[in-house]
């Protein structure tokens, strides 16, 4: 892995030169498809995209909820529009994940001339672009291989899961083309790069500080939050982020305490805590007034880290509780050192081949979930073989 790592540090600029026509590469060979939950570009997208969010039992489970969902969704509308006005107007998720998906299939071109040109295709659960509309531009695009690539470096069945599960439904009653090889990246939580980069993004808040009180500045590191029920399903989600959160310390060498806080709750059943917010005015109370929060599962900036990191958190919140400094470190965007993390572990998949991995295959010990047991079949069959794919896969 290094050995790449270490070539494509070579040939990756600080900042390379970025074209948001990311339609314009000609007879892509390689598909880099991009799986994400996505995010309203408008205000007029914002009750179909929660409506979605509500009814999609892979992100959250409600009872009746065929009709609770769509009640939930209604309500909420109005407040969310609100939400995104203060921020701009809508999510600028599509705008970053496009700007990545450019910048990692360039730097991709000159790492792995022979798999090039590489193009990126984004795959959003909830809003366009749907899963369904890249799976059907690459298939008349006419490429050969696909790399399924997630943008959640931690797996959550709620998340990544919902949107792999989605691949799985357009392809139930379809046939998978059989000009195509298809192979998935579903974690990465781990890897060096990523590290790197949450660790430079700490370092450059913790510049921000006067340097008498730099070294207790207490690191928070911010997740969206998971229901309890699925952590004791066994969803492997939290300790996946308290893997990232270890390799960033480990990488920032600095002596700040951290801890771990949870973002995010939706609806009235327990989910793990503590809740960022809670956290805040507790450590206000014990005499930590100055924090940095880190959002350590998020790859691009959105609602979550715009509005309620920034707005309700570091502004709201932070003043009611006395907080005399808080600092918000950016998320990965567009950093040459996040570029270079998402085009390793896609170069060293190239390079590998086309496996599955078992972590992926296996469910959650409590689960029982036919569709994510259909789902992982289905996978194991589309990325197992290095031969082309001419059946169709069924799923129920």
């Amino acid at each position: 892995m290094f050995s790449i790592m270490n070539r494509m540090i070579s040939v990756l600029p600080h900042r390379m030169a970025y074209s948001m026509a990311a339609d314009t590469v000609m007879n892509p060979k390689t598909a880099i498809i991009m799986l994400n939950m996505g995010g309203p570009q408008t205000t007029d997208q914002v009750g179909d995209y929660l409506h979605r969010i509500m009814t999609d039992r892979d992100m959250i489970q409600l009872p009746v909820q065929s009709r609770l969902g769509p009640w939930i969704a209604s309500r909420r509308t109005e407040e969310i529009k609100k939400k995104y006005m203060e921020i701009g107007g809508g999510s600028p998720i599509l705008k970053w994940t496009n700007k990545q998906g450019q910048l990692l299939t360039q730097a991709l071109d000159q790492m792995l001339p022979e798999s090039a040109p590489h193009k990126h295709y984004v795959a959003f659960r909830y809003v366009t672009p749907f899963t369904e509309d890249a799976l059907q531009e690459i298939e008349r695009d006419g490429v050969t291989r696909a790399v399924i690539f997630s943008q959640y470096p931690q797996y959550s069945c709620a998340t990544a899961g919902s949107s792999f599960n989605a691949i799985a439904d357009f392809y139930k009653n379809r046939q998978v083309p059989s000009t195509i090889k298809f192979s998935m990246i579903e974690r990465w939580s781990t890897h060096p790069l990523l590290a790197r980069v949450f660790a430079e993004r700490i370092q450059e808040k913790l510049e921000a500080f006067d340097r008498n009180v730099r070294d207790d500045v207490l690191i928070l590191f911010t997740a969206h939050s998971l229901p309890l029920k699925a952590v004791s399903r066994g969803d492997t989600y939290p300790y996946e982020v308290a893997a990232t959160v270890a390799a960033t310390m480990s990488q920032l060498k600095a002596p700040n305490a951290h801890r771990l806080v949870w973002q995010s709750k939706v609806g009235p059943l327990p989910w793990l805590q503590p809740y960022t917010d809670d956290a805040i005015k507790a450590y206000a109370k014990q005499g930590r007034k100055h924090l940095i929060l880190v959002p350590i599962a998020f790859v691009n900036e959105h609602i979550e880290t715009l509005h309620e990191l920034d707005i309700e958190y570091c502004d709201e919140i932070a003043k009611e509780a006395g907080i005399v400094q808080i600092e918000r470190a950016l998320a990965p965007n567009d950093h040459p050192t996040f570029i270079g993390a998402l085009a390793d572990i896609v170069a060293s998949h190239l390079s590998n081949g086309p496996t599955i991995n078992a972590q992926f295959l296996t469910r959650c010990p409590h689960c029982v979930s036919k569709r994510c047991q259909s789902s992982k079949e289905f996978f194991r069959k589309l990325c197992s073989s290095t031969d082309v794919h001419t059946q169709t896969v069924t799923t129920s």
